[in-house]
């Protein structure tokens, strides 16, 4: 959802026609007053603002400080809408946090353009990495497992143990190493306990299970599989 805060309704609207016809929802302000009191009212806060500088009531630039200095808002990128040849607006919004600015009067074109750039900016990065033996991975963003596709719903001390054989194929853990980087440093672990958890992760694995090797007197493994 994007916010359009202008007091002219005509470009307001033009403003939310072009947005909505690529594809985004948009909704519009008339004053800075019905916008804040919007935007501490909402639960769902806007992916984006577009913010004019003159507005009646409180000002775009006094919206501005307030959002970027509240912890709950300062994060929603926001593009500030200056008059044309107003260099010192355009100054003052980018020092108090503004991600972008419009200058009066623009095309809708450069609007779309600027918006889709600020999102891209300001989406979080994904972090992709993941462990994977044959179809087996593991996506360590997500916190989820699928084998050959299909999704496999592990408890945190499955999960947690797959990880640490998957991050190290090949390599034997004994039970103490095991119960100590999974269960804790002070955990005492029972030996019935931790066969209990591999028997299950095996079984939840299906094929995949028999990857997890048993290590005669020493403990477990996962197979190295090329």
């Amino acid at each position: 959802m994007i916010w359009c805060v202008e007091d002219d309704a005509s470009i307001r609207d033009i403003e939310i026609y072009a947005l909505t016809s690529q594809g985004f929802e948009a909704k519009g302000y008339e004053d800075g007053t019905s916008f804040w009191d919007a935007l501490q009212a909402e639960a769902t806060l806007p992916e984006l603002i577009i913010l004019d500088v003159m507005l009646p009531g409180m000002d775009g630039v006094e919206l501005l400080r307030k959002i970027k200095s509240s912890s709950k808002f300062s994060d929603i990128p926001i593009i500030m809408a200056t008059a044309k040849g107003a260099e010192y607006d355009k100054v003052q919004s980018l020092d108090l946090g503004a991600d972008d600015y419009l200058v009066k009067p623009f095309g809708m074109m450069e609007m779309l353009s600027r918006v889709k750039a600020v999102l891209r900016r300001c989406q979080p990065k994904k972090d992709d990495t993941a462990y994977q033996i044959g179809g087996l991975i593991m996506h360590l963003n997500e916190h989820t497992v699928t084998a050959d596709g299909e999704r496999i719903l592990l408890t945190y001390k499955e999960y947690e143990m797959l990880k640490l054989f998957m991050a190290n194929p090949g390599i034997a853990f004994t039970r103490d190493q095991i119960f100590s980087k999974v269960w804790g440093t002070d955990y005492i672990g029972d030996t019935r306990t931790l066969d209990m958890h591999i028997r299950t992760l095996r079984q939840k694995l299906g094929t995949y299970g028999s990857f997890i090797e048993t290590v005669r007197n020493v403990g477990y493994r996962l197979e190295a599989v090329q």
